[in-house]
């Protein structure tokens, strides 16, 4: 049993755990990003953890949700590893197999992952093995202590005596021995301390010194490597391979945008998206990093003619290029996880008639560098729907974060079923005889994207002025276009919104509205039809299974 403070003892358990995710981070450039023991803990945490708790963190976070886990994750470690420290005061054996059980759990985590190998594990082995070793450097001896020895009473002299205004001061030190009449003391080295007693301990100042400035080096230490192997890793990435590519002139250029598609209005959505500001949604908590010279494409399963094209035959093949308004099925009602791109790439269809799908062969399965898969209808693929391989993204090379070198883009599906990014194979199959990565998660097998609307402004924080007032947004059904808006006012009756020209029935389109505003609160409702003359539906319903409905509504208050 230590005789470490607990204070002390909880803080060399967070050091062991600051320890072990430092070292493990340089030991992870050799391995990969993904094997680092707290992403990889992470991504364990994103495939297992309930559907509702993992669409709480997206509304409450939105894009910042990989971000949050991953900082809640490292809270929830320090949390744990503190109480592993106050453990390994009475048995140390008891904080070094905490420390095993996360090694083992980090272990299992980076082998999880599709493409995983031994290599893997060696993150959290190094890590956990110097963090047991810090644990047990810290605990495994006492601190130096100086005792409060045992003082016995002193005789108390006539004018002190109880009731003559003795102060407690008069008494010594605390202790009460077996005085005799009198008030006479015995000889402390005749009585001793009385049964029970216990000397007080207090830490030595310089040892306590000494262990904080241990604490402090280790932890500097952890951050400085752990930094640094981050750093390491980012420079292994493959930022320089994507500058180095050259996208070649489409055979299909994009329509050109037609005047007054966007109405530029502030707070409305621009018609193109800034490659900036484009939404990202995905499971990845470390971006894969693809390099172009060793990216291949498999198209197999159900084909008669498997396909196997390098990122050099892709670039030679024709290309098109088109605006093409790509959506999240945990976009809620009003949200913004929605944007407008104009993308270059190949027609999968043209790869999938080269490839011949076998009858029956329904579902094209897109399997990311990492594992991650979408399934996406084989007949939607060969429609004549600009679905693309994308290899550019607003006239440059894919970003990193949106699937460099190539991804999917398919007009009129949600993400989760179209929009594989990283993507290394198409694999024929059946929705029979496969589920894609999120259908055994609760979400539909099939996602196409439902007619919606938004009101981008006026929004509740603004101050609006009686008066006239543009009301104006963004409305959007991918592959079949949008024909109307209404605007309402206080459940009043709907009334025709303006629409701006659009590019195709794969965007979105901006909408806008003449509003004289009165004074008070007021609550304003907007909704869309389609072209195929089916009206938004006001019936309000999550994003699971398969998108959100409902009318988006905002209150405003005029003065």
């Amino acid at each position: 049993m230590s005789s470490t403070p607990r204070g002390l003892a909880a803080l060399a358990g967070i050091t062991a755990a600051a320890v072990a995710i430092g070292a493990a981070e340089p030991v992870a450039v050799l391995t990969g990003p993904r094997s680092a023991p707290l992403i990889a803990v992470g991504g364990l945490v994103v495939d297992v953890v309930p559907e509702p708790v993992k669409q709480f963190g997206i509304d409450v976070f939105g894009t910042y949700d990989k971000i949050a886990l991953l900082v809640g994750t490292a809270l929830l470690l320090a949390a744990i590893a503190a109480l592993l420290g106050l453990l390994a005061i009475r048995r140390l054996w008891i904080g070094l197999a905490g420390i095993a059980a996360f090694t083992a759990l980090g272990v299992a985590a980076a082998l999880t992952p599709a493409g995983a190998d031994a290599a893997d594990a060696l993150p959290a082995l190094v890590g956990g093995g110097l963090g047991a070793v810090v644990l047990w450097a810290f605990l495994a001896g006492p601190l130096e202590v100086d005792p409060w020895p045992w003082t016995p009473p002193q005789p108390l002299s006539a004018s002190a005596a109880p009731g003559a205004g003795a102060s407690p001061s008069a008494v010594g030190t605390p202790g009460p021995g077996p005085a005799s009449a009198g008030g006479a003391v015995p000889d402390a080295a005749e009585t001793g301390p009385p049964p029970g007693w216990e000397p007080l301990e207090q830490t030595d100042p310089e040892s306590r010194r000494r262990f904080l400035r241990g604490v402090g080096v280790l932890a500097g230490t952890a951050a400085v490597v752990g930094l640094g192997g981050h750093w390491l890793a980012g420079r292994r990435g493959v930022s320089a391979a994507r500058e180095a590519v050259t996208l070649p002139a489409p055979a299909s250029a994009a329509p050109a945008v037609p005047a007054g598609a966007d109405l530029s209005l502030a707070q409305l959505a621009p018609y193109t998206t800034p490659t900036g500001g484009f939404y990202r949604i995905d499971t990845a908590l470390v971006v894969p990093q693809v390099d172009p010279e060793t990216w291949r494409l498999r198209i197999h399963g159900r084909v008669r003619n498997p396909i196997e094209l390098s990122f050099a035959d892709l670039l030679a093949r024709p290309m098109v290029e088109r605006y093409v308004t790509l959506a999240c099925v945990s976009n809620e009602v009003g949200g913004d996880l929605i944007g407008n791109a104009r993308w270059l790439g190949v027609p999968i269809r043209e790869l999938l008639d080269e490839a011949e799908p076998e009858e029956g062969a329904d579902q094209v399965v897109g399997r990311s560098v990492d594992g991650w898969t979408c399934g996406t209808p084989t007949a939607v693929l060969r429609d004549g729907r600009d679905a693309l391989l994308a290899v550019g993204m607003n006239g440059e090379p894919l970003p990193v974060e949106h699937g460099f070198p190539v991804r999917m883009v398919v007009p009129g599906l949600y993400g989760y079923v179209s929009a594989c990014k990283w993507v290394t194979e198409l694999e024929l199959t059946s929705f029979a005889d496969f589920d894609a990565y999120w259908v055994p998660r609760g979400w539909s097998a099939q996602g196409p994207v439902k007619t919606q609307s938004r009101i981008d402004t006026p929004r509740p924080r603004n101050r609006i002025t009686a008066g006239p007032v543009v009301v104006a947004g963004v409305a959007w059904a991918q592959h079949r276009g949008v024909s109307r808006v209404e605007v309402r006012v206080d459940g009043g009756p709907w009334r025709d919104a303006t629409l701006a020209p659009t590019v195709s029935v794969d965007t979105w389109v901006q909408w806008s509205w003449r509003w004289d505003a009165t004074p008070g609160e007021h609550t304003l409702q907007v909704r869309a039809t389609d072209a195929t003359g089916e009206t938004q539906t006001g019936r309000e319903q999550p994003v699971e299974p398969d998108g959100a409905t409902g009318w988006h509504t905002v209150t405003v208050t005029v003065r």
